[in-house]
């Protein structure tokens, strides 16, 4: 079976320090899936593992979208190994749209693909677009689960942080559970600590 945590130690991917999650909070792990990515071959592995979860779930998904940035990669991978199609959403001026001619058929069966889950938060966005379009998101999937959504085959609970449905299935490839704070409540910053930086899409 794929060993998910040494693939993103491998490519020193399973960052330590202190950062600034696209939620506002503060963590002292981050997961920097581009990292991974970047090797086509693994990138193409990890994909066809998920794939294999979903599959199994005999959803027929007809389109993976995924959101802009982080997610475009895992999701084309994602694509290819279901063999269908790919789409991305983007955020303009603050809000998800479906851009570039992209377009989804009505009731057309959507998986939106992350690279990492947190709360699920982007993947929601990404999720309520083309459902405004006319789709229908019966899955979603991220290579992997930061702990807080429930995913298919975790022993894990939701948290109440999880913004994702509770009624969608969600596929990942592992758990990876690490602090997270609110930031006036986050014990890096009282001791001192170097500024969280945000080493994500929405930063540098």
């Amino acid at each position: 079976m794929l060993d998910v945590k040494k693939c993103y130690m491998d490519a020193n991917a399973l960052l330590k320090g202190h950062f600034l999650l696209s939620s506002g909070n503060h963590s002292d792990h981050y997961l920097q899936s581009a990292r991974v990515l970047e090797n086509p071959k693994v990138a193409q592995q990890l994909a066809k593992e998920l794939a294999k979860q979903i599959k199994k779930a005999n959803l027929n998904i007809q389109c993976v979208c995924s959101p802009a940035l982080g997610g475009i990669l895992a999701g084309y991978e994602l694509a290819r190994a279901l063999d269908v199609r790919f789409i991305f959403t983007e955020r303009v001026e603050g809000q998800m749209q479906l851009r570039r001619g992209f377009e989804v058929s009505k009731g057309e069966r959507v998986l939106i693909c992350e690279d990492i889950i947190t709360t699920g938060g982007s993947a929601l966005e990404s999720a309520q677009c083309v459902e405004f379009a006319g789709a229908n998101v019966v899955a979603y999937a991220g290579l992997a689960n930061r702990g807080f959504c429930k995913r298919v085959g975790s022993t894990l609970e939701r948290k109440k942080e999880a913004r994702l449905p509770e009624h969608i299935p969600l596929f990942a490839l592992a758990d990876f559970v690490f602090n997270m704070y609110e930031p006036h409540n986050c014990p890096l910053c009282k001791q001192g600590a170097q500024k969280a930086i945000k080493p994500g899409s929405r930063g540098n």
